[in-house]
């Protein structure tokens, strides 16, 4: 049996944010089919650079994931096609021989794109800026652990804080929206002592800037669930809505 692929690369390359954009053909050479997808890409880039040709720019960061920096969509599927992971974790024998993979950006109006594979998501972080946190004077907060928390809520609260912030969710909704992410951002504070004080201001916050991001609406079909590489549960986004309403409601009525 082989250990290395010689693999065909239908490759997006965008000079800048301005620029239309268009898909290159790459020829991938002598690839260990243990390497994973990002250490092809950068197997690719040496023989690029060898050439004299300009690499392919993507974003990565731990390699091992958890930071959720490696956002590609590869045959049309954020992360490929495997469940649970990330693309850093996608190795090359899950690929054929001569196989002919797409490689693209997470598509969203809300991630405009830096160069190449390289998106702008820096829309999260003003979502999380806008509530995913808890006001405490330094050095003041009572030890975590000091705290009695329902098993239910604790499990609850960590299963939400396993979101890496990817953007899978976006990308593989037909809307582009972020409302797993937020749900779980949201449901992760929301669910502990210490997030309940801000609770309410922190459903109206996030959600508001989530929609003045330009995300757009959820449907309900689910995609970001089968997407998501931490499957994350789209109960988060019934738990936000419930309580969406509830903060509007008390708004509303001055509270």
């Amino acid at each position: 049996m082989s250990t290395t692929l010689t693999l065909n690369l239908k490759v997006w390359r965008q000079a800048n944010t301005q620029d239309k954009g268009k898909f290159e053909t790459l020829k991938a050479e002598d690839i260990p089919v243990d390497a994973s997808f990002l250490e092809m890409l950068d197997i690719v880039n040496e023989q690029l650079i060898n050439d004299n040709r300009e690499p392919i720019h993507f974003d990565h960061d731990c390699r091992e994931g958890i930071c959720g920096m490696c956002s590609l969509n590869i045959n049309g599927i954020p992360h490929g096609k495997d469940s649970g992971i990330t693309t850093c974790q996608l190795h090359m024998r899950k690929f054929n021989n001569n196989d002919t993979i797409w490689v693209e950006p997470f598509r969203s109006k809300a991630f405009p794109i830096i160069k190449d594979l390289a998106v702008d998501r820096t829309a999260f972080d003003r979502i999380i800026e806008a509530g995913g946190y808890i006001d405490v004077r330094t050095g003041s907060a009572q030890d975590a652990n000091s705290l009695p928390i329902q098993k239910e809520l604790a499990d609850d609260a960590f299963a939400s804080a396993a979101c890496i912030g990817c953007g899978a969710c976006v990308a593989a909704c037909k809307n582009a929206s972020a409302m797993l992410f937020v749900s779980a951002k949201v449901n992760h504070l929301n669910s502990l002592p210490q997030g309940q004080p801000e609770k309410n201001k922190r459903v109206l916050g996030m959600v508001r800037q989530m929609d003045s991001e330009g995300f757009g609406n959820c449907t309900n079909q689910f995609e970001c669930e089968a997407a998501c590489p931490k499957e994350i549960s789209v109960d988060n986004i019934a738990k936000l809505n419930s309580s969406y309403t509830i903060a509007a409601l008390g708004e509303a009525a001055g509270s």
